[in-house]
């Protein structure tokens, strides 16, 4: 196959950062193709993620939203033709609405994979009812794709030297508190993060944390809070999601909401702690054998995250 476009309708960063075992694991198999990108929302890979030197060209037709507006049905043919990039060997549709896949279809192609209405879309039909579109590729192209992982060695050396300047020690433990989506209550109350953080030093253990350099006002209530704690991100020039996983792989372990940030961390292959209350831990939780996840929805029946206690979180510190 010379050209494979990758479409993706999810608009977090962490959305795109789940893709990084897929792309990698396929241009592993595909040495010789040449993949494409077509994002719903703005595109991460050339834009936040770029330092991950996940590569990929950006497919621009110049529908916003694309996919998600019954009129796009009309006119990607008509932009598709002024790319001149003629017919895609494969498209790779990961979303599973109807009118998306609709849409996408009318993009030239010789095959096209899709879990849309158990692959009604898809021009070879697989017997599988699972999403782990890596298992079903392998069934799409008759042969095994071999599952690949990030390796956080493969970040710019001045990263993995920033990160061991600004955390040169061991014992640290992770923080992530803020949660990107302001429309459902993910957020763990202030007061218990700053209580398991007080906790966890006197156990001889150092509470770092990951915020943002512009939310300067929970920054310093957190330090009036936890004087020991730490803001590696305040003492460096640079500032990007690379970055934080630099400086995960510094860590004994991490503790985070359902963010962004869980999943740069993820990327470091470290002990995880993620806590969960209203969005779907089974879907959105880090996909690995190092991740523990405390759902309140499992734990104690709830939607609501802050039914999760300290001393829950502490006894798997």
């Amino acid at each position: 196959m010379e050209k494979i476009l990758i479409y993706n309708s999810g608009g977090g960063l962490g959305d795109a950062i789940q893709l990084f075992p897929l792309i990698i694991s396929l241009r592993n198999h595909f040495k010789k193709s040449k993949f494409y990108y077509l994002g719903a929302h703005e595109n991460h890979f050339s834009g936040k993620l770029k330092e991950y030197n996940i590569k990929l060209e950006t497919l621009d037709l110049g529908l916003k939203y694309f996919g998600f507006r019954w009129w796009h049905l009309f006119f990607t043919r008509q932009k598709f033709a002024k790319t001149t990039l003629g017919k895609f060997d494969l498209i790779i549709d990961l979303q599973t609405k109807f009118r998306n896949s609709l849409i996408l279809k009318k993009i030239p192609h010789n095959s096209f994979y899709s879990r849309t209405f158990n692959g009604f879309f898809s021009s070879k039909k697989i017997n599988s009812s699972n999403g782990n579109h890596i298992e079903n590729l392998s069934l799409f192209f008759g042969e095994d794709v071999v599952e690949l992982d990030f390796k956080v060695n493969n970040l710019n050396k001045n990263l993995l030297s920033e990160a061991k300047k600004l955390l040169p020690n061991s014992n640290y433990i992770g923080f992530s508190i803020t949660q990107g989506n302001k429309y459902r209550k993910k957020s763990w109350s202030l007061y218990k993060f700053t209580s398991l953080a007080n906790k966890i030093l006197s156990k001889n253990k150092i509470p770092v944390f990951f915020i943002e350099k512009n939310n300067i006002e929970l920054i310093e209530k957190i330090k009036n809070q936890v004087p020991s704690a730490l803001f590696p991100e305040l003492k460096s020039k640079l500032a990007c999601p690379a970055l934080i996983t630099a400086l995960s792989s510094r860590l004994e372990k991490a503790i985070s909401i359902d963010n962004g940030i869980m999943h740069m961390m993820s990327l470091a292959n470290i002990p995880m702690i993620v806590l969960f209350g209203p969005t779907n831990s089974d879907k959105f939780a880090p996909n690995n054998n190092f991740t523990t996840v405390l759902d309140s929805k499992k734990i104690h029946k709830t939607k609501d995250i802050n039914s999760i206690e300290v001393d829950e979180v502490l006894s798997l510190i």
